[in-house]
């Protein structure tokens, strides 16, 4: 598939909703939970065994987007957007025949593994067309994508609870549920396929001051095979590892965590208003994501990051000490923890064209998205595990997450050092001018 070139006159603020179409489709697997009670019901499932596809997926994401991230660099995001497309509603399409057959093996392979393989081919697929489109804004580009994978879950959750109630809670409402998405989510993703453009090799910046151009053209251009030697990339792996870890510890035990807090007061929290701090919480993870990038614009991708992980660190710090006697302090300090949650995943990539230039960032964020795939085992197990031995040992309420919020404290904390030892990357690991050029060439004429 040729590379899609844009013709003189595109507007680069086509690039972005074709980023959207995507994103907001993906971003579906923030709402797996919908679909976890009516499964355990319907197949006798325990709670570990109905999170299987979503781990797994999770999982997939990381390592799709590790080794397809140099293939999608190289055919463009029209290619990348149409393997997604394929491969996360072919996931659907096979967990459909998987609850209808009750074959839950099924359904963890197709939604695990072959929708999991959609979601990081497609969780990268714009990110280097975007940077490259607004080089004088890349905070704010990838975070309007990065936004909808966030907010996918805002759509998705009412729309398939509503369907299981149309459908019915049953295999077979399942299943036609699970195909409704994956017809839907083919003809939404379509649209980013048709639409997005990428700038012509030859051309200048769109925008910018002179000194951004500069910057975009003729800055630190690393490949991504050398980026992954450097000790930046490992200490950037860190700083996001640590930062996902924190926020999707609490994300996926936020409902039983604000009951169990103050399930000992005189007033308890209900399933309805849990199931309410969960959708703050999805909307605090969007909203962090499109706004803290665009911030990082302003003040910089370290700068932000010292946000994310201090100010992280002290959220975390407040509930532990002062959480159980205040409802509002406790959802103040969860919504800002989840906005940070949120803008570090939108603000690595442009963190990333800060020190490895445009050359080859997509392919070098797949590498990175480990730390995501890392962080989604690690976050869940230490919040699960500590609440679990804690229950074991005859403690309840707020005493069974003391543990697992101080251990958090500590991973942000390991995160903000690795961010304060980033410097820019050594002119060792700089592509020669004539090697990008001659890259450029070539891509043009396969245009």
């Amino acid at each position: 598939m040729a590379l899609p070139l844009a013709p003189p006159g595109w507007s680069r603020w086509l690039v972005p909703p074709a980023a959207l179409s995507v994103h907001l489709s993906i971003g579906q697997a923030y709402a797996w939970s919908v679909f976890k009670p009516p499964l355990e019901a319907a197949l006798g499932l325990s709670g570990t065994q109905s999170a299987l596809p979503f781990q797994l997926g999770i999982v997939m994401l990381g390592l799709s987007a590790a080794f397809g991230g140099t293939l999608v660099e190289r055919r463009g995001p029209r290619w990348a957007m149409a393997v997604a497309l394929c491969c996360f509603s072919s996931g659907f399409l096979l967990a459909a025949l998987g609850a209808w057959t009750e074959q839950y093996w099924l359904i963890v392979f197709g939604y695990g593994f072959v929708g999991g393989i959609g979601l990081g081919i497609g969780y990268i697929s714009p990110v280097s067309t975007l940077i490259k489109w607004f080089p004088d804004r890349p905070g704010m580009a990838t975070g309007i994508a990065i936004m909808g994978f966030g907010g996918g879950a805002l759509i998705a959750s009412p729309w398939s609870a509503q369907m299981l109630e149309s459908f019915g809670a049953d295999s077979g409402g399942i299943a036609m549920a699970f195909l409704v998405h994956g017809v839907t989510y083919a003809v939404f993703m379509s649209l980013g396929v048709l639409l997005v453009r990428v700038p012509r090799p030859s051309a200048a910046p769109v925008t910018g001051t002179p000194a951004e151009q500069a910057t975009a053209t003729t800055g630190p251009q690393v490949s991504a095979n050398s980026a992954v030697r450097t000790p930046q990339f490992w200490c950037l792996w860190i700083v996001l590892c640590m930062n996902v870890t924190a926020g999707i510890g609490i994300l996926e035990k936020a409902a039983p965590m604000i009951t169990d807090f103050f399930a000992d007061t005189s007033t308890p929290v209900s399933a309805s208003a849990a199931a309410g701090f969960v959708a703050l919480l999805s909307a605090a993870n969007m909203a962090g994501r499109i706004g803290w990038s665009s911030t990082s614009d302003l003040i910089g991708r370290k700068n932000v990051y010292r946000l994310y992980l201090g100010a992280g660190a002290l959220m975390y710090l407040l509930i532990a000490s002062f959480g159980d006697s205040s409802k509002p302090l406790f959802i103040c300090c969860a919504l800002v923890i989840l906005s940070f949650y949120g803008g570090g995943f939108a603000t690595i990539p442009a963190y990333l064209k800060d020190l490895f230039g445009t050359y080859q960032v997509g392919a070098i964020h797949g590498r990175l998205l480990t730390a995501w795939s890392t962080a989604g085992v690690l976050g869940p197990l230490i919040v699960n595990w500590v609440a679990d031995s804690q229950k074991d040992a005859g403690k309840s309420g707020s005493s069974l997450y003391g543990l697992s919020l101080g251990i958090m404290i500590g991973l942000l904390l390991v995160g903000f050092v690795a961010n304060e030892l980033i410097r820019p990357v050594h002119q060792r690991h700089h592509v020669p001018a004539q090697r990008k050029a001659s890259d450029d060439d070539l891509a043009a004429k396969s245009a």
